[in-house]
């Protein structure tokens, strides 16, 4: 399965830029463990435009991640990859600056994780807290859950039932239940 990070697994603060920023949000690892035991691998996929922006470096990403993924491991919890996208589209400078097909809701970040673990992406799911997660969802075919941690509530309502999603969930936690029941439900078609 692939999730999102900000507002997902961790405090949204618009640009999280140090390690000293990263607050978890309740209940994420226990859940990361859950989703593990059941089977699943669990990829982190995040645009961080921070970095095309000037606002942090890739460095200072790669050690909120590595510090992340201590904190998960602490509790149990593993993320299977972690794949980022530091591009912007229209902001900083080149090579940052560009249209790329890494940038959520495009699928590049997602169909280099499933190359790179060999996951099904018919049997996936993909969560998160934006309207780019649930795009990235249709455009790789994967199950969309829109948690409302994050800018999930403001999501929902500019949303209003134009993009697919398979799932509305209160948080990570609730989402997690709901996809090891649905992957129950579903099996063997769906375990991923």
């Amino acid at each position: 399965m692939f999730v999102d990070r900000d507002g997902t697994l961790n405090r949204e603060v618009h640009y999280l830029a140090s390690v000293a920023g990263l607050r978890l949000l309740p209940g994420v690892a226990a859940a990361i463990r859950r989703l593990g035991d059941a089977g699943f691998a669990i990829v982190l996929v995040t645009n961080q435009s921070g970095v095309a922006r000037g606002r942090m470096t890739l460095a200072t990403v790669d050690a909120i991640h590595a510090e992340l993924a201590r904190r998960l491991a602490a509790r149990g919890a593993m993320l299977a990859g972690i794949y980022v996208c530091p591009h912007h589209p229209d902001a900083g400078a080149p090579p940052l600056r560009r249209r790329c097909q890494c940038r959520k809701p495009a699928p590049g970040l997602v169909r280099r994780a499933a190359r790179d673990l060999g996951l099904d992406l018919a049997r996936s799911y993909c969560v998160g807290d934006g309207a780019v997660d649930l795009g990235l969802a249709a455009a790789t075919g994967t199950r969309g859950v829109l948690v409302l941690t994050g800018h999930g509530r403001a999501t929902r309502r500019a949303l209003d039932g134009r993009l697919p999603v398979a799932h509305v969930a209160a948080n990570f936690r609730a989402a997690a239940k709901w996809i090891i029941d649905d992957a129950e439900r579903s099996a063997p078609r769906r375990r991923r």
